[in-house]
């Protein structure tokens, strides 16, 4: 997915805010649902970021363009184990990995990951070549 740096994602001297690489990341993985047409939140069932690990590796601009990929590493029942990368260039400035679990609304728990999720979660590459 590609992104532009705005002047609101920047701090007065046009350098992305940190924070912002996670929104980018987010985006992305709103993205896949949209695109497998399918909302990231349907039927009372989401997901959460249960933990992630992050490294910013160079900045980021006022008006660059980013790509930011997704990368599936293991699915279980409840979670799944992503990898996710921004690159300017096509040289990585930021990346983490994270782990989201399925939750319901309704009941505030953990629950099973649905067939129509773990289908989405199918289509993402199992690293960032498209592998």
């Amino acid at each position: 997915m590609q992104i532009r740096v705005y002047y609101e994602d920047t701090d007065c001297g046009g350098i992305v805010y940190h924070a912002n690489y996670l929104n980018y990341c987010e985006r992305a993985r709103s993205e896949v649902f949209f695109n497998a047409k399918i909302p990231p939140l349907q039927e009372g069932i989401g997901f959460v970021v249960k933990d992630m690990s992050i490294a910013f590796l160079r900045p980021a601009k006022l008006g660059d363009l980013l790509e930011v990929k997704t990368a599936l590493i293991a699915q279980k029942s409840a979670s799944v184990q992503l990898a996710q990368s921004i690159l300017k260039d096509n040289k990585e400035i930021f990346k983490a990995s994270l782990t989201l679990v399925c939750m319901d609304s309704k009941t505030q728990r953990i629950a099973k990951i649905p067939q129509w999720a773990q289908a989405v979660f199918n289509t993402l590459p199992k690293d960032y070549n498209g592998k």
